[in-house]
């Protein structure tokens, strides 16, 4: 199976082409494509795997932006026993969320993994 792992946002994420993936916000429309540089590792199937260090040279993921999104709303309260002191702060985080189309590696797409084919006892069950 072919899938990397990018980081951005100051996290990481594992990826493989087709996955939809929730992001810290980038500055992009929807409809836009955007591409990840920093790909840690890079897994090429049966080829075996490249680790990075930091990065792994000519390799990038490209994806598609499917939507800006908010997520849930956090309530952070807090409350002083005795004091009166009470205080209620909420926050909801601002989402990107991208398709992955392709992984890239010097400037070639890796090859999509065949999908398994239905044989006639899996497709009895």
């Amino acid at each position: 199976m072919t899938f990397a792992v990018i980081k951005t946002g100051g996290k990481q994420y594992t990826v493989a082409a087709n996955d939809v993936i929730t992001i810290e916000k980038l500055a992009v429309d929807a409809g836009a494509s955007v591409t990840f540089d920093d790909v840690l590792v890079l897994s090429k199937g049966a080829d075996g795997i490249e680790i990075g260090a930091p990065v792994v040279a000519g390799a990038s993921v490209a994806g598609e932006v499917v939507e800006q999104a908010r997520g849930k709303k956090v309530i952070a309260f807090k409350k002083r026993r005795r004091q009166n002191s009470k205080r209620k702060r909420g926050h909801r985080q601002e989402l990107t969320v991208v398709r992955i189309t392709d992984i890239l590696l010097g400037g070639k797409a890796l090859p999509r993994p065949a999908k398994p084919e239905k044989t006639q006892a899996a497709a009895a069950e």
